[in-house]
């Protein structure tokens, strides 16, 4: 039954009224003058007045219960959920409303997906909707049912009853389920369970592949999988492959091979590996089903680990693709030093952080950004491949040597990007004076053809062109339709933030037409003063015939090179090629747009070639500071004969050890260069390693020295390695690192100084790790790692060697599951909400498809909407609509006590016109009624004449303003008629404020 009554949030302000009294005493003055019942009406309006802001203050709310109840699907969309059981869970909430569809009409409904995060589907707004397909989208990578009933507890309207319907098979990887459902039980809040059946099928998993995290080398270590086999008990044994593999660079090295024949639950197969070199080492467990409709998925046959091998320092060499080959003289002095080294150009580079970890050190001997041939040939290091080179150095401590040469530096187009920030120098020069500046105009392509992809890569490839420039360089960027569309006419580039948003703003559409670009670019680095000028011109299209001849001429004249771009197969290839050609530069046919940032990024290289600084006759170093780099080499360096120049960090960390005494400038002569830079060394040497600049020092005795003591000084220290033992494990998205320091006798050692660590994750972004001592001698660390993909994990011990070891999360824990978590689902339908009846278990504790789930809802079998929750209520705050009631109710009482009403003519009056209105007079009157009447009619009509009479000499002029005066009377003869002339003066007139005061008291007296 439903019921009203109000309630007062602030009750303290009731005590109010107590005043009550004392508020009519202190306006007691407010009343003197009123009589009857205008006194009355008075006292009552300002007793109201006060009555109302009273309940206002005190928050007066209007309490009702009803009958109302909202309903709330949550549908579990996580990868443990087969496709065809999503399907069906929409016509299990279709069937669901439809089956109460006429008899619960007034109820509200929503649904909601979840997966590692919850999404609102359909909000609880209509009575009865209809689900259609989920548009949502969540990640099914988890399931976290605990924040999918957290966000359903807050969706509930406060004026309904609250019902949450689960659809899910249990299997929770996220949160604590349980703990947010009592949260509901005790909100009154119902939870019925469907749970989702999963399918009988045979599954087989690696969970996971085990091995020592540090081994010695030349030390033979265990390698454990462990698979999980999941099939009914009269199915046959799992048959497949078992490969356990050790990569490296896209290369796979095989170390086991064996056939197996998997029975119910798990099996660990267990084989042996040794290694002879040292190095960060990735291994993978690889199933291979021999019938695969014999295995439910296989994104779960696969685990990797990682361990790391001690022993002398591992150093990868990488090598420009368009020179192989020029750097074999360094490689062959670095192994001289004792040091392994492997050697890679920019065709085989990296592709995650983990393949890095094998390596103390990484040295770029004359590599630029993007290298290689024409075409879809061009390689370059992708932002990713940056980010991971910069996070070795900078969060796990691997070396960095950049060795120069033409290629390197800002000549190899390395200004503004990532590793510029990792170096000691900038690729930049800011100094006018040491270096002229160059110009690069880019000619797009922006017609209709170019759409889509096409214009958003040649964007962005436009903007990385434009950030490799030094500021002082110079860019004119004209697109073309069937007309040109200048972008940014000639203009320095200076930080490019400018230039590169006018750039992000083109659109395609329209004809093919490239002359007028073509001709607005010439004609901008015609006026440019740069020493070196270059044009990129970029179609996929046919242009019409124009006289290129005169305008490549002109180019030449003005000693502008001009290279080409075609993209697809549609270009006009003859024309491009002609103009590559007779313009000095390079023509690039590409089948896929994906290949133009690389372009654009290699020729963008030749406006920086002033940069590169040629010394005639060559030059000796300079020794400019003492380093461990030089010991040993007194007898000087022999001349070198160039160098890229670059620009000194204004930083105390950078150390100079060699400068070139030309140019004079000490900050853009630098020849070597070291800093610091997270827990890792750079190294910058500027010139070459015996190529075009330093061929002399080949013979020199000094050079196997030189260049291995560089690299050493970067290396990460590896001494004391093996008296630290790291283990990993991973649980519900969360990851334990143990670390456990040891003396020669694997005796636990207390440390008195601490550790800090760093995860990369897959992102490559880096996170601090906190480390923790628990014990004497054993230190733990916890990180997040829900994401799937490789986790790099660096402990460095205050004083001591860096600890590696990676953590591999190959796939979501969703495939781990084969059954539902029935036991989970029971406890969550079996908690009572408060003032209601626990949830139902829909399908009993033998649930069979959603199918059948939904016949038992459309046979009444189970029914969400049924009333077995307290009632609602639904509170509405009145104050507002008090104050207002107040604020009329006080306008109300200044008119009582300022406006004076007869009643009793005003009564009359009203009797008279009602009598008149309705045509009749009353026959029953008596005589002495009507004359009683009459009489006061008559006293009236004199009363409102002799009003109206006041009034009209109050506002009448003085006669005098208006008439001449009056001629003199003559005297008469009779005396007693005669008045002397003080006498007969008439009284002075009245002012027009005493004929008023005067009225008014005359009025007052006949009243």
């Amino acid at each position: 039954m439903n019921s009203v009554w109000l309630h007062f949030d602030n009750t303290h302000y009731l005590w109010l009224f107590t005043l009550l009294p004392v508020f009519w005493w202190i306006g007691r003055g407010g009343f003197s003058g009123l009589h009857g019942g205008q006194w009355m009406a008075a006292v009552a309006a300002r007793s109201g007045v006060f009555a109302l802001v009273v309940l206002a203050l005190a928050d007066t709310q209007v309490m009702r219960t009803n009958n109302q109840l909202t309903v709330l699907y949550l549908l579990d969309q996580s990868h443990s959920i087969p496709d065809d059981q999503r399907e069906a869970m929409v016509d299990f909430v279709n069937a669901s409303i439809e089956a109460h569809r006429q008899s619960e009409g007034s109820n509200r409904v929503g649904v909601m997906v979840f997966g590692r995060q919850p999404e609102m589907e359909i909000p609880p707004l209509d009575a009865m909707p209809v689900l259609g397909r989920i548009q949502s989208l969540v990640d099914p990578e988890y399931s976290d049912l605990e924040a999918a009933l957290a966000h359903a507890r807050g969706m509930f309207p406060g004026d309904t009853a609250g019902r949450v319907v689960l659809v899910t098979d249990g299997n929770e990887n996220l949160g604590d389920a349980v703990a947010e459902a009592k949260v509901l039980a005790d909100a009154g809040i119902s939870i019925d369970v469907v749970p989702v059946p999963l399918p009988q099928q045979i599954e087989v998993a690696v969970e996971k592949l085990m091995l020592p995290a540090v081994v010695r080398d030349g030390e033979p270590f265990e390698i454990r999988a462990v698979l999980r086999a999941d099939i009914q008990s009269d199915d046959r044994p799992a048959a497949g492959t078992v490969r356990i593999v050790r990569q490296a660079f896209g290369r796979e090295e095989i170390v086991a091979e064996q056939s197996v024949e998997l029975p119910p639950g798990k099996t660990v197969l267990a084989v042996n590996d040794e290694l002879g070199r040292s190095g960060f080492f990735t291994y993978e467990a690889q199933y291979s089903p021999a019938d695969p409709r014999a295995d439910g998925t296989a994104r779960n046959n696969r685990a990797t680990a990682f361990t790391q091998i001690v022993g002398s320092g591992q150093v990868l060499v990488i090598e420009n693709a368009e020179e192989r080959g020029a750097h074999d003289r360094l490689v062959d002095a670095l192994r001289r030093g004792g040091l392994e080294v492997e050697l890679i150009d920019t065709t085989m580079l990296f592709s995650s952080l983990a393949e890095l970890q094998r390596f103390d050190c990484v040295v770029l001997a004359d590599v630029p950004l993007a290298s290689g041939g024409a075409g879809d040939e061009v390689v370059a290091f992708s932002d990713a491949q940056l980010r991971m080179l910069v996070e070795n150095t900078e969060s796990l401590g691997c070396g960095l040597v950049v060795v120069g040469g033409p290629n390197s530096y800002g000549a190899g187009g390395w200004a503004s990007s990532e590793l510029e920030k990792a170096l000691p120098v900038d690729c930049q020069i800011k100094d006018a004076r040491v270096v002229p500046v160059g110009a690069l105009g880019l000619v797009i392509d922006r017609s209709g053809s170019m759409d889509g992809e096409k214009i958003q890569l040649s964007k962005a490839a436009a903007i990385a062109a434009v950030r490799s420039l030094g500021k002082r360089d110079m860019v004119s960027v004209v697109a073309f339709d069937s007309t040109a569309v200048p972008i940014a006419r000639l203009r320095q580039v200076d930080n490019g933030d400018r230039v590169s948003a006018a750039i992000q703003r083109l659109s395609a559409g329209g004809g093919t037409d490239m002359y007028p670009a073509f001709a607005q670019v010439i004609a901008d680095l015609e006026k440019a003063e740069a020493a070196v000028k270059h044009i990129i011109v970029l179609t996929d299209g046919q242009t019409p015939n124009r006289p290129f001849d005169e305008l490549l001429q002109r180019a030449k004249q003005a000693k502008i090179t001009v290279s080409a771009v075609a993209i697809g197969g549609d270009a006009q290839i003859p024309l491009l090629t002609n103009i590559a050609g007779a313009g000095g530069g390079r023509f690039y046919a590409v089948r896929s747009p994906k290949a133009v940032p690389r372009i654009f990024m290699r020729e963008a290289r030749r406006v920086s070639r002033p940069l590169v600084r040629d010394l005639k006759p060559p030059q000796t170093p300079v020794v400019a500071s003492d380093h461990p780099i030089l010991a040993g080499l007194s007898e000087g360096f022999p001349p070198i004969r160039g160098f890229v120049m670059t620009t000194l960090k204004d930083s105390s960390l950078v150390e100079v050890v060699l400068r070139s005494p030309v140019p004079p400038n000490p900050e853009n002569s630098t020849l070597l260069a070291t800093w610091n830079y997270g827990l890792g060394r750079v190294v910058a040497f500027t010139s070459d390693a015996g190529q075009r600049w330093t061929n002399s020092w080949t013979g020199w005795e000094g050079y196997d020295a030189f260049f291995t003591k560089m690299v050493r000084s970067t290396m990460r220290p590896t001494d004391g390695v093996r008296n630290y033992t790291l283990a990993t494990t991973t649980d519900d998205g969360v990851t334990t690192v143990v670390i456990d320091a040891l003396d020669n006798e694997d005796n636990y050692v207390h440390q008195t100084t601490g550790m800090s660590g760093t995860v990369v994750g897959p992102d490559s972004e880096p996170m601090p790790l906190v480390v923790e001592q628990v014990a004497p001698g054993r230190y733990v660390g916890r990180f997040d790692s829900r994401q799937s993909g490789t986790y790099i994990v660096a402990v460095a011990p205050q004083g001591g060697p860096t600890l590696r070891t990676g953590v591999s999360v190959g796939y979501s824990p969703e495939y781990r599951a084969r059954e539902m978590n029935l036991p989970l689902l029971e406890t969550i339908a079996g908690l009572e909400p408060r003032g209601g009846v626990a949830g139902q278990l829909v399908g009993g504790a033998t649930p069979g498809n959603l199918d059948q789930t939904a016949e038992q809802l459309a046979s009444g079998a189970s029914n969400p909407f049924r009333r077995d929750l307290r009632q609602a209520t639904a509170v509405d705050s009145i104050w507002p609509w008090l104050v207002m009631a107040a604020a009329c109710l006080f306008v109300g009482d200044v008119g009582v006590r300022r406006v004076r009403f007869d009643l009793a003519a005003l009564f009359g009056l009203a009797s008279d016109k009602a009598g008149s209105l309705l045509g009749r007079r009353n026959t029953n009157d008596s005589p002495a009624t009507i004359t009683r009447l009459q009489s006061r009619k008559q006293r009236l009509r004199e009363e409102l004449a002799s009003r109206r009479a006041a009034a009209e000499e109050i506002d009448a002029p003085p006669v005098e303003q208006f008439q001449a005066p009056a001629p003199p009377v003559p005297p008469t003869t009779t005396p007693a008629t005669t008045l002397s002339t003080d006498e007969s003066s008439d009284p002075p007139p009245e002012s027009y404020t005493e004929r008023l005061l005067k009225a008014k008291r005359d009025a007052t007296q006949r009243e």
